[in-house]
């Protein structure tokens, strides 16, 4: 599924001017090419070897904790169609289509798929090439529709085989309404339900595996963006800048794209299509993340080159106490609501509110195999944050007309507090020292 950030970095590309003025760019088979590639962008190195990939037995470990979370709801069945928790669970990716399409999970027995009968060659192609992460492939059952049969039926069906006659299904919540809507008036004797407290209650919390793949994203986003600001010069544009940005995640081997904002700009917090150009003094504002095996990382820098003013200043040191409140704030057992209040109050209390009125969204959000994911640090959620719980941090003040802060990392609960992914930036003028 397209993020916000790559919807609106393949927008701009669309409308801005010809990039890359300075140095030359074109395609090529093996991807995205320059000549005359800055120092800092020619340094970065492929790091996939880095890259522990899921295996199965974790996979298997999901399984068995969607089991427990689906008897612990009521539900007697999970059914997920395509998209990221499909991936998730099984490996196994599929495109969506018309056509529908689902794994099924049963509280109890073994996992079986619907799809058409004409895709069955492919879907078992798909499970034997995936057998090794795939949890129990051998006895997943693949049940077949034609194209004049009714696909919900042949689920209710299915699902009655598997002792499910009537009760509770949950279904993924990211499935395209037709699909719900027939699965939901396939029998009468089934009632569909939201499967969200079993995918979110699954993918919120993350395993040691997946706590090292995203810290392998943030830093590797983190050192792409400290090349391409070594990189910048005044009179370049902000699609210049993303094009350095793309060069440096192909170096590295790990997909990514870029926001770049300039000047008043960057006080739209998911920037604007216009093309900018980069002067000294101006907030410069990157906002961007990568894949590393289906995980994402999400960083926002606010910087500037040259000098910054004293008011620039004095908004991004009250932006950088903001996020080390949040951060404090994040320990195992608090509310998520309870972080957004923490920083919120530190941007209201130095003058900045009330309320939303230039920190305008949320505090954050939860981040693993998809760039927002449940839970949300926002007023009114109650949920408690369990360690290994993982979001950004983001906050931001915003003056329209004039410029836009906003600091992100990535972090993980503790019972202790928030332990970010990457190091705070320290200043607007040295946004990536280490000191």
């Amino acid at each position: 599924m397209p993020s916000r950030r790559s919807f609106l970095f393949a927008a701009s590309a669309a409308v801005a001017a010809p990039s890359l003025p300075i140095e030359a760019q074109h395609s090529s088979g093996s991807g995205r090419e320059m000549k005359q590639l800055p120092p800092a962008i020619a340094a970065l190195t492929d790091r996939r070897s880095e890259a522990v990939p899921i295996k199965l037995g974790e996979r298997e470990h999901r399984v068995e904790r969607a089991r427990g979370l689906l008897v612990k709801n009521r539900l007697d069945a999970l059914v997920i169609c395509t998209g990221t928790s499909l991936t998730y669970f099984t490996g196994l990716r599929w495109g969506q289509s018309e056509r529908f399409f689902a794994w099924v999970l049963p509280a109890k027995g073994n996992p079986f798929v619907v799809c058409p009968v004409f895709e069955e060659g492919r879907v078992r192609e798909r499970m034997e090439a995936k057998a090794a992460t795939l949890p129990q492939a051998s006895v997943t059952r693949v049940y077949t529709w034609n194209e004049d049969d009714s696909p919900y039926a042949l689920l209710a069906k299915a699902l009655k085989e598997a002792g499910i006659a009537n009760g509770r299904v949950g279904v993924e919540e990211r499935t395209q309404f037709a699909f719900a809507d027939g699965i939901a008036h396939a029998s009468p004797t089934l009632t569909v339900v939201s499967g969200t407290p079993v995918t979110a209650g699954c993918r919120a919390v993350k395993s040691t595996a997946e706590l090292a793949l995203m810290r392998l994203a943030n830093d590797n986003t983190l050192k792409v963006y400290e090349a391409a600001w070594k990189s910048l010069e005044p009179g370049m544009t902000n699609r210049h800048v993303t094009d350095l940005i793309g060069v440096g995640y192909e170096r590295t081997g790990f997909p990514g794209d870029a926001s770049c904002q300039v000047a008043e700009y960057s006080a739209l917090p998911h920037g604007s299509l216009h093309p900018q150009v980069i002067q000294e003094g101006q907030i410069i504002l990157l906002d961007d993340g990568c894949v590393v095996e289906g995980y994402q990382s999400d960083i926002s820098r606010s910087f500037v080159l040259g000098k910054a003013s004293d008011k620039q200043k004095k908004v991004f040191d009250i932006v950088h106490k903001a996020q080390s409140a949040a951060l404090a704030a994040g320990k195992a057992g608090t509310p998520c609501h309870a972080v957004d209040d923490a920083a919120r109050k530190v941007i209201s209390d130095a003058g900045f509110g009330p309320d939303y009125k230039y920190f305008t969204h949320r505090l954050g959000h939860g981040i693993g195999m998809d760039e927002h994911e449940w839970p949300y640090l926002v007023r009114g959620n109650s949920l408690p944050l369990e360690s290994g719980m993982t979001f950004s941090d983001e906050p931001g003040i915003y003056i329209v007309g004039e410029f836009g802060i906003r600091l992100e990392d990535d972090w993980v609960v503790t019972p202790d507090g928030g332990d970010m992914f990457t190091p705070q930036s320290p200043s607007l003028e040295q946004p990536f020292s280490r000191a």
